[in-house]
């Protein structure tokens, strides 16, 4: 079984579970925010999930307000805006950190198995470079998460196999989450 299986996350309500529940699905595991310029991208993961969920997906959703005060507000508030403004109905969980020392132990996962592969080269993609280099000119040789909206791409056997940056093309993400369906 894959370590992924194990990893305990707290749910919106404060209840922990594990993932145990997801073996056998393809899981996209995404941080996301509220109030982010890639916030957009909820919409787009919706679409998604709505048209491979009965397939196998599942789309996790971990709120995070580690990147520029993003993510304001509770989990409830969190939900009720997702809800409301793009009608999400994918699992969302509770307010994570993906960074440092309060790290949650599944992004440290992620981050482990798959690293930082570089931005995308689009206008979106050279802004996050220009951005990140300035505050420290060695960013890419880590793994850490960079920003919000960072995908993170699970196999049914619990493998992780991809991860997307906030700047990379949606139709990409789809193109390979329907290639491990």
């Amino acid at each position: 079984m894959s370590k992924l299986y194990e990893i305990s996350v707290q749910k919106m309500d404060g209840k922990s579970e594990t993932l145990e529940k997801y073996k056998g699905q393809v899981l996209l595991i995404v941080n996301t925010a509220t109030e982010c310029g890639f916030t957009p991208q909820y919409a787009d993961l919706q679409e998604m999930y709505e048209h491979f969920h009965d397939k196998g997906l599942e789309i996790l959703d971990f709120p995070c307000d580690q990147f520029g005060h993003q993510a304001p507000g509770s989990n409830q508030e969190i939900a009720t805006f997702c809800t409301g403004r793009f009608g999400v109905t994918f699992p969302q969980y509770a307010k994570i950190e993906v960074n440092g020392a309060g790290q949650s132990e599944l992004f440290a996962y992620l981050k482990k198995e798959q690293g930082f592969k570089g931005f995308s080269n689009n206008e979106a993609g050279q802004f996050m470079h220009n951005m990140l280099s300035q505050k420290d000119k060695d960013y890419a040789q880590k793994s850490d998460i960079k920003w919000n909206f960072t995908k993170f791409l699970v196999n049914r056997k619990g493998e992780v196999i991809d991860r997307f940056e906030p700047t990379e093309d949606m139709e990409n993400v789809i193109k390979k989450v329907y290639e491990t369906l």
